[in-house]
């Protein structure tokens, strides 16, 4: 229990008061029947305070919100008093969420009920606590004001931002990938996969027609295929201390994890199973799996993976991996690479490629495109360009070294990561490696 800013006003003026009486005596008596008064005031206004019950609270937020992204929260105020209650209201949301709408400020009438709002910003994936929402009570005569805390805990799970995924998702279909950049070069009934018979079409190749059947019908009839169904798909999501460098859209493993999500989406659709396996830090192994809920289910178990300060290990990630996945699979590395680890990553693509197709997508930082592109003017900048020269130029070595290993290279900014992933797995689908 404080005093509020009316009670300290009315002892500053009273201690005026009685600073005058000293000069005036007249004023002597005046003051102390001040003092008496406020006295009595203030007592009879603090015993009112601490007889008024706190009003009852509940907070209303969905379980699982995106991150980047504003999300509304209410909490829901009932007066079950007489009296009429004026407050402020703050809520005890996670520490490192943004807010706006915070303190509220409410006059809630007696026997009755009210709703405030305010947003959230998560500014990182993972797990959200909320610990409880703060009371500060103004008394009747507001001379005095009361913090009291509703225990109010919850919890809240930050996932990626399914909104941008669900764009690319719902692109993510035969008629529409062609909008977010993918390519669909093979032309339909091409696959490896035989899918069904149907009347000859224009432009089959000769290879298509079925001579039995169109003996049969008596007329023209091909071969209809599709890319090969029931493959495997696994990725190897690193979580290294390179995955915490954050670009002008946020860290590259974030990027990873949603053009992770993406390629699930479209695999899935393909009839392909899908896995991961995390590296670097946080290991954690997630066999493949098929049906409508893949992605959901890998949301699950990726919200809260996050970077850490360990290097990661490329031969060792291998070795779990390799017998855990015993059948045939594309595997997929999520990683943003240096030159120095080109020698542990080319161990690790010749010990997976003894069963698997290897992709690796290594992310590369923004600013050194930039770097690249910016006009050379002084010394300094001469030499940052040569700098970042000799380095792109070391990367590609690198990258042509594993290309002569075997595996698949995608170098991308992270931005464009989830277009050239997808490309890639349908070109390999499409010429039938796996």
């Amino acid at each position: 229990m404080k005093p509020a800013p009316r009670l300290i006003t009315a002892l500053a003026l009273l201690a005026l008061l009685a600073l005058t009486a000293i000069w005036v005596p007249f004023f002597e008596t005046a003051w102390k029947l001040a003092a008496a008064l406020l006295l009595m005031l203030a007592l009879w206004d603090f015993l009112g305070l601490r007889a008024i019950s706190s009003p009852a609270v509940t907070r209303e937020l969905r379980t699982s919100i995106p991150v980047g992204v504003w999300s509304k929260v209410s909490l829901k105020l009932i007066n079950e008093s007489d009296h009429l209650l004026v407050m402020r209201v703050h809520d005890h949301h996670p520490g490192d969420f943004q807010s706006e709408g915070l303190p509220c400020h409410l006059n809630l009438p007696a026997n009755r009920q009210a709703t405030v709002y305010y947003r959230l910003l998560p500014t990182r994936r993972g797990d959200g606590r909320f610990h409880g929402v703060d009371l500060l009570l103004l008394s009747p005569l507001a001379l005095w004001n009361q913090k009291r805390f509703i225990d109010l805990s919850a919890e809240v799970r930050v996932f990626p931002n399914f909104r941008e995924i669900a764009h690319y998702a719902l692109l993510a279909t035969d008629n529409h990938l062609s909008q977010m950049g993918v390519r669909r070069r093979q032309r339909r009934g091409e696959g490896s996969d035989f899918h069904q018979l149907r009347e000859y079409r224009t432009g089959d190749a000769l290879r298509q027609i079925d001579w039995k059947a169109s003996s049969r019908y008596r007329r023209l009839i091909s071969k209809e295929y599709q890319d090969e169904r029931d493959q495997q798909l696994v990725f190897m999501l690193d979580c290294g201390r390179h995955m915490r460098h954050q670009d002008e859209d946020g860290a590259h493993l974030d990027h990873a994890l949603n053009a992770m999500l993406l390629l699930s989406y479209v695999a899935d659709r393909q009839g392909d199973a899908v896995g991961f396996l995390s590296f670097g830090g946080m290991s954690r192994w997630q066999p493949p799996m098929k049906g409508g809920q893949v992605v959901r289910r890998l949301l699950d178990r990726t919200y809260d993976l996050d970077s850490s300060l360990q290097a990661a290990d490329y031969l060792a990630a291998a070795h779990q991996l390799m017998p855990l996945q015993r059948r045939r699979s594309l595997v997929v590395i999520l990683t943003n690479t240096r030159n120095e680890e080109t020698g542990d990553l080319l161990k690790a693509v010749a010990l997976l490629s003894r069963r698997h197709l290897v992709v690796i997508a290594d992310l590369r930082e923004q600013s050194l495109d930039r770097a690249v592109d910016q006009p050379v003017r002084d010394l300094s900048s001469a030499l940052l360009f040569q700098g970042v020269v000799d380095y792109l130029s070391l990367r590609r070595q690198a990258h042509e070294t594993l290309r002569h290993r075997g595996a698949l290279i995608i170098d991308s900014e992270p931005r464009q990561l989830p277009v050239k992933l997808v490309n890639t797995y349908l070109d390999v689908k499409g010429s039938g490696r796996l």
